[in-house]
């Protein structure tokens, strides 16, 4: 899909580096640039497997990597050298770093007027909190998402995931795409701007229109959708059983199922909004009904009238999912330090565009240097020079 972009990255941490990893799956050539002797940060996060990082392997997968320095006015100009034939730039500095080093938007578009700057942070270019430093659990409380999770009663939780690094980095990616799409059009780069707390208000769905409409705070309500009965977690005699009846002819087939063809003619429960009303009775009956079979056998029975149903699979279930090796969606890396290394695979799937059957570990720090630079025009002393002199 990208073969023949160019990207590079200066990005570190979680959100931006998903978003280039993205691009990297989708054919993109990938430099990141890290700083020498340190690099990204997250190279020292845990799991650690033979000494290597496992987080950022994880996210920095089928990148070439580079290290440059630059604050300094050398490694400025290497870093112009190679934006002149780049496609994208892509950063997650805090708003005026890139600035107070010369790298401004329009010193960007002099030297190449196509280059799409790519910008993530915490709060975005603009605003008061635009200076504000932030990681994924400030902007899930700032953007009001751990005010609607967990149970009721319960302390504001936070998602498992770090949905605020991870929302944005789509964001990020979906925004690159366009401008890539406008520019065969324009011929003109672009200045994309993601915001995490922009992107964390964007996810949070019907709650906004909720409160909005009603004038009443939503809270957390635990498993259940706030809109639709019943759509929530039950417990069933071995484990947990996820039930999604969607509609009033999946509550009535759901009701058969289960053998209680009463409940579909019960004035409380005949519509989704009777029942969703009435969701404290009906989640009673309802929990001593599903706790009678396991969780296999509920399947078994609803998945034969069609009702949306599933386990709570844990993440050592998730591995071993039929489905989910169907899909590719844990892959293998060989990295010549940590060895073979299991991690999530690329979602895009699609005809024309065929993933690779190996993909290409995460870079060791400056694994790529000689490459890089060499083809920016180095010679052996130049690189050895920069070498010397901390700036590669």
């Amino acid at each position: 899909m990208l073969k023949g972009i160019k990207v590079i990255d200066l990005s570190r941490h979680l959100a931006a580096p998903f978003c280039t990893m993205l691009l990297a799956d989708l054919g993109a050539d990938v430099i990141k640039v890290e700083m020498p002797g340190v690099g990204d940060d997250t190279r020292d996060y845990s799991p650690m497997i033979h000494g290597e990082s496992g987080y950022f392997m994880s996210v920095n997968r089928g990148k070439k990597g580079i290290t440059l320095n630059i604050k300094d006015p050398r490694g400025k100009r290497l870093l112009d050298q190679l934006l002149m034939n780049a496609d994208v730039m892509v950063d997650n500095f805090r708003p005026g770093v890139l600035d107070r080093l010369g790298l401004t938007e329009e010193h960007l578009k002099t030297i190449n007027p196509r280059l799409i700057f790519s910008s993530l942070s915490g709060f975005g270019q603009y605003g008061p909190y635009r200076e504000k430093a932030a990681y994924d659990l400030v902007v899930q409380g700032y953007g009001g998402i751990m005010s609607i999770t967990g149970h009721e009663g319960g302390p504001p939780t936070r998602i498992g995931i770090s949905l605020g690094d991870l929302a944005a980095g789509l964001y990020l990616t979906v925004g690159i795409l366009g401008a890539l799409v406008s520019r065969q059009q324009t011929d003109h780069g672009d200045r994309i701007d993601i915001s995490m707390l922009d992107c964390q208000v964007a996810l949070l769905e019907n709650a906004i229109i909720r409160y909005m409409a009603s004038g009443k705070v939503p809270g957390p309500i635990g498993n259940r959708h706030p809109s639709i009965t019943p759509f929530e977690t039950f417990p069933s005699r071995d484990s947990y059983i996820i039930v999604c009846a969607g509609n009033d002819n999946l509550w009535k087939d759901y009701c058969r199922a289960i053998d209680c063809p009463e409940l579909a003619n019960d004035p409380r429960f005949m519509s989704n909004d009777s029942r969703t009303r009435n969701h404290g009775d009906l989640s009673q009956i309802l929990t001593e009904v599903m706790s009678r079979k396991t969780t296999k056998e509920w399947i078994s029975m609803l998945e034969k009238v069609g009702v949306p149903c599933a386990p709570v699979n844990s993440i050592s279930d998730v591995t071993e999912d039929e489905q989910i090796k169907a899909r590719q969606m844990i892959v293998s890396l060989n990295h010549p330090v940590a060895g073979e290394v299991q991690v999530p695979g690329c979602p895009i799937k699609s005809r024309e565009h065929h993933l690779p059957e190996t993909y290409k570990p995460s870079p060791l720090l400056g694994e790529d240097n000689d490459e890089i630079y060499r083809n920016i025009g180095l010679n052996n002393e130049e690189i050895a020079d920069l070498i010397r002199e901390k700036i590669i």
